[in-house]
């Protein structure tokens, strides 16, 4: 049976070296930065990359009467509603996780993941049954965002492919789908913009 590894941050202090073709320079922010000398045409110019980001402005307050800015509070709602439930779901996995490694056989295994499930489903049942369909579909995105596999993925893995395919039918009848993933820089840009600051405790 394959498990999901457990995320690890680590925390590096930035090292540089100045060898070859690359130079060490320090921000006045007191930061490391390591500039490439890159051929162009024949002159040498120094390059740092950078990632491209995607740029999401908030609908000004002024325009609130707008359909625009009560969809931006709703995401805001929904968002602060399911963003619980995804980090539930991250706890949940490493304590499953953790749990499944210490069994010995297959057997055990499938008998701790039925009782995980109804334990989970005894807890949660009301909670989910009261989501609406769009707050159903953001749950699956930040799944993603949270345990880096998608629900269709986590299903499959744990209960197998028969039963992921099956609620994948019963997602895609809503409008849903279980693949969804998590794109902070494109598509769900603005979503990560919230949550940021739902995190910061700002919202």
């Amino acid at each position: 049976m394959k498990f999901f590894p457990v995320i690890l941050i680590l925390l590096l202090a930035p090292k540089l070296w100045a060898q070859n073709d690359t130079v060490s320079v320090d921000s006045i922010a007191g930061r490391g930065y390591l500039i490439q000398n890159v051929d162009r045409n024949g002159v040498v110019m120094p390059e740092v990359p950078i990632k491209e980001v995607t740029v999401v402005g908030r609908p000004a307050k002024e325009s609130a009467r707008r359909s625009e800015y009560r969809k931006y509070e709703r995401l805001i709602y929904n968002l602060r509603k399911v963003y619980p439930y995804a980090l539930v779901v991250r706890q949940k996995l490493s304590q499953v996780n953790y749990e499944m490694e210490q069994l010995k056989t297959d057997r055990e295994r499938k008998e701790y993941i039925r009782k995980f499930e109804k334990d989970i489903f005894k807890a949660y049942e009301g909670d989910m049954r009261n989501m609406t369909i769009t707050q159903g579909k953001l749950l699956i995105k930040l799944i993603d965002r949270e345990t880096q596999n998608t629900s269709f993925n986590l299903i499959k893995e744990y209960r197998g492919g028969f039963t992921a395919a099956f609620w994948q039918g019963i997602a895609r009848i809503f409008g849903a789908n279980l693949k969804d993933e998590y794109d902070p820089y494109g598509n769900d840009a603005l979503i990560e913009l919230i949550l940021l600051d739902i995190e910061a405790g700002n919202l």
